[in-house]
């Protein structure tokens, strides 16, 4: 038998760093966790009142009836387990790799300027401003009914995130095209900076997808695992690192948010995800095919929007409880039903927006 070549060993690498990186990220969420569950059951981390009203302002009494008890008794800020072991990880393979870059973990390095500079920013900066949003509401202070920022605030600020993206984007990497499926790239030059704006401000708004035990955590691991392979495919290797770790976090979160849930993610989490999720499709070129892969998220962004335009406009409900999942629950699915048929949806949905992706290519 042939020894392995050289050439061999290297094209193998980055899988080998891939997976590494996922084991990492796993491992190290899972030695966190138990202390941060500590201290959140510790200082009583759950909002001290039941939400009452949407962001419109109406009431909710199938929502409040649902989940009054579990609202006022399970910690939030959860999510700092995912972007806090992303944080970690990242620093400890860069520290690594400044001191001995020729070591097998200074290999693992994934800090560039072109690849995940701007989606470690966005999380970090997205996340810790759901972090406040998370405090106030455990605190019951802030601007808006229940604790935490008013939506309009959120909106200003996730908007602000957003125009630092796009002005990264635009002026520093360069970039004024997207990918059109079946044409190919299109030039909308300074149009790219509204865009990115627009789309940002979308996928925001789809962190509706919680609420419910496990939900959030396995809607988007499929998604962010397509776009790995996006990634991946296009021969961008550090943002795939960067992806496979935060997976490993969120799986890891996922472990201890299943029902019953020892924790939600809160703004702090849902946040910081959705924002660089729309910066990774920018980043992939691959933004056309993010209502296709994110199609759970579309949903459920659509029928809260729907739900607030019919109160709006006709002054009735369409669904009983928005976003979606709350209606499904109303109508007696057992929440660990509903949980797991939007975890197959999401992976349907993520399959078929690769091959949707793939085949797009040959066209």
């Amino acid at each position: 038998m042939n020894p392995v070549s050289p050439v061999m060993t290297i094209s193998f690498f980055p899988i080998v760093r891939i997976l590494s990186l996922f084991i990492l990220s796993f491992l190290v969420a899972l030695a966190a966790a138990p202390f941060l569950i500590k201290i959140l059951y510790k200082y009583k981390a759950w909002k001290k009142k039941p939400r009452e009203k949407t962001v419109g302002g109406y009431s909710t009494p199938i929502f409040t009836s649902l989940h009054k008890d579990k609202e006022t008794s399970t910690p939030r800020m959860g999510g700092i387990l995912i972007w806090g072991t992303v944080a970690v990880v990242t620093l400890i393979i860069w520290i690594i790799h400044y001191f001995s870059p020729d070591s097998f973990l200074g290999q693992m390095n994934y800090v560039s300027r072109s690849q995940t500079w701007l989606p470690l920013f966005t999380l970090i900066s997205a996340s810790l401003l759901g972090l406040v949003d998370d405090l106030l509401v455990v605190q019951n202070k802030g601007t808006y009914v229940g604790g935490g920022l008013r939506f309009a605030v959120r909106l200003g600020l996730i908007s602000l995130i957003g125009l630092a993206g796009a002005w990264w984007f635009y002026f520093k990497l360069g970039w004024s095209s997207i990918y059109v499926p079946l044409y190919g790239n299109l030039e909308i030059d300074g149009l790219y900076i509204l865009l990115f704006l627009v789309v940002v401000l979308a996928t925001f708004s789809s962190g509706v997808v919680d609420g419910l035990d496990g939900l959030s955590a396995g809607v988007l691991a499929p998604i962010f695992c397509a776009y790995g392979v996006i990634a991946y495919s296009r021969g961008q290797f550090d943002l795939t690192a960067l992806i496979v770790v935060i997976v490993g976090a969120l799986v890891t979160y996922l472990w201890f948010n299943v029902h019953p849930a020892r924790f939600f993610m809160g703004e702090t989490g849902i946040m910081g995800l959705t924002v660089t999720l729309a910066v990774i499709a920018f980043l992939t070129n691959s933004v056309a095919f993010l209502p296709v892969i994110g199609f759970v998220l579309v949903l459920e962004s659509a029928s809260v929007i729907v739900q607030l335009l019919s109160k709006k406009l006709f002054g009735r409900k369409i669904f009983l409880s928005a976003p979606i999942h709350h209606h499904l629950q109303a109508l007696g699915w057992p929440e660990s039903q509903v949980t797991m048929r939007f975890w197959i949806i999401s992976a349907i949905a993520s399959a078929f927006g690769l091959v949707f992706f793939f085949l797009a290519k040959f066209f």
